[in-house]
């Protein structure tokens, strides 16, 4: 039997960056054999991020959210999965409000406070974390690393693809403002050289992550 792969979406942008690299890394995962069950976080019912309740850190709630809301079917179907696959853009130095609300609810439900033993996970939950970002790669490391540590510890092993410089607009010249601080023509080059390479990636990666 194949194994159960989660896939989120924190972006808002339907058929752009984050939604084809996490494509791509959903198919790679179900042509290795898993099953794909996928969230789009901007399509969801209300929700938020934690409301600091402290309600899971009652014993008979461990490791569970008692907030309910759009985010519950997302945070019950990660507990449950084989992998987590979650992708966002980068706005203003962060990534998307929406992933922020289930990265806290995700990471706070399995935080005990306890020295001894600082997470009460019940299993390990392999994640694949994907940013797009109009900077370069290389820009938000640190970023990234300080989530896949959080990940790492409080889910399940994290690894990092992150996708910089992407093409945002098809058509840059339909702008009332010029974005002048973009090259328009080196990101549609980027975009059909480089880009093709980190969807493969995407892929590979999903691939890996469902065997």
């Amino acid at each position: 039997m194949g194994k159960n792969i989660v896939v989120v979406n924190a972006g808002p942008r339907k058929g752009w960056n984050t939604d084809m690299l996490l494509t791509e890394a959903a198919r790679g995962a179900e042509e290795a054999g898993a099953s794909i069950q996928r969230f789009d976080l901007f399509r969801l019912e209300r929700y938020t991020g934690c409301i600091s309740c402290f309600g899971c850190k009652k014993e008979k709630n461990k490791g569970h959210c008692v907030c309910r809301d759009g985010l519950t079917p997302v945070l019950d179907a990660i507990r449950e999965a084989d992998g987590l696959i979650i992708g966002s853009p980068n706005y203003l130095s962060e990534l998307t409000a929406s992933f922020r609300a289930l990265y806290e609810r995700l990471i706070f439900q399995s935080l005990t406070y306890n020295v001894a033993s600082p997470c009460c996970r019940q299993s390990e939950v392999p994640v694949l974390l994907i940013m797009t970002s109009n900077a370069p790669d290389t820009m938000y490391l640190d970023l990234l690393e300080r989530y896949r540590q959080t990940l790492d510890t409080f889910v399940g092993p994290a690894q990092v693809l992150v996708s910089g410089e992407t093409l945002q607009l098809k058509d840059f010249s339909r702008n009332d403002w010029p974005w002048t601080i973009y090259d328009p023509e080196e990101r549609k080059r980027r975009r059909e050289t480089v880009f093709p390479e980190e969807l493969k990636k995407a892929y590979e990666k999903g691939a890996a992550l469902a065997r």
